[in-house]
């Protein structure tokens, strides 16, 4: 059976894993404090405080104490959900004011117009918010990417290394798990992708090998006929 669908992660796999950590987190650590104190009465902006505050269990937080609990998450890399969409709102912001500019690998961009070109349907699976990945490949050093993706998967369908969250994925795209090629960098998500029944490759940029797993060192190297 063909592959229908390619989902691909980004930190490590699109775009390089220190954009993330060496630009967009400490241009959010940055901000937060501030954006969060003018924005606390947006409806958008107070729904994932209340969420916060719901997920530290302290229901009587003030907005000092949330932006205190924010930047701890920070710290320790948090995957969670009320903070992974405040800091897409603060990126926003910045790409919006051309301080940030998503990063994309060249190799990645020739694929992904490649693949779509070719009639596959092309979806991300990040642990960044929805909104944020929008904002990686909308605002791309390559231009706007986004008409090539049919969708974007965030921790809101399931962390990232639960094989459930690649079955919810699968039944979201409407195709067979086998029509679906996953990419990534982490092997324990290429392990619960393939426990799902989807097809992997991983993608190991500095060399070496993802256990289990077909692993090339770019997106030129992925055919995904051949899988």
């Amino acid at each position: 059976m063909s592959i229908k669908v390619i989902l691909t992660d980004i930190e490590g796999t699109t775009s390089a894993v220190s954009f993330v950590f060496d630009v967009l987190f400490p241009y959010a650590a940055r901000h937060l404090p501030d954006f969060v104190r003018q924005n606390a009465e947006r409806a958008d902006v107070a729904g994932q405080l209340d969420a916060v505050r719901r997920d530290s269990n302290e229901p009587q937080a003030d907005v000092e104490r949330v932006v205190e609990i924010l930047l701890g998450w920070i710290a320790e890399d948090r995957k969670a959900t009320p903070l992974k969409a405040l800091q897409g709102m603060i990126w926003e912001q910045g790409y919006q004011a051309g301080q940030l500019k998503g990063h994309v690998y060249p190799d990645t961009v020739e694929a992904l117009k490649r693949w779509h070109q070719a009639g596959y349907q092309l979806f991300v699976y990040s642990s960044g918010s929805i909104q944020a990945q929008k904002l990686i490949f909308g605002c791309s050093e390559a231009g706007d990417l986004t008409p090539l993706f049919s969708g974007y998967f965030d921790t809101t369908s399931g962390p990232k290394r639960e094989v459930q969250s690649y079955r919810t994925i699968q039944q979201a795209t409407g195709v067979e798990a086998e029509q679906i090629l996953f990419l990534s960098d982490i092997v324990e998500e290429l392990d619960a992708a393939q426990a799902a029944g989807l097809q992997t490759c991983g993608l190991a940029r500095e060399g070496g090998e993802l256990a289990g797993h077909v692993t090339v060192d770019s997106f030129t190297g992925i055919e995904p006929e051949a899988f």
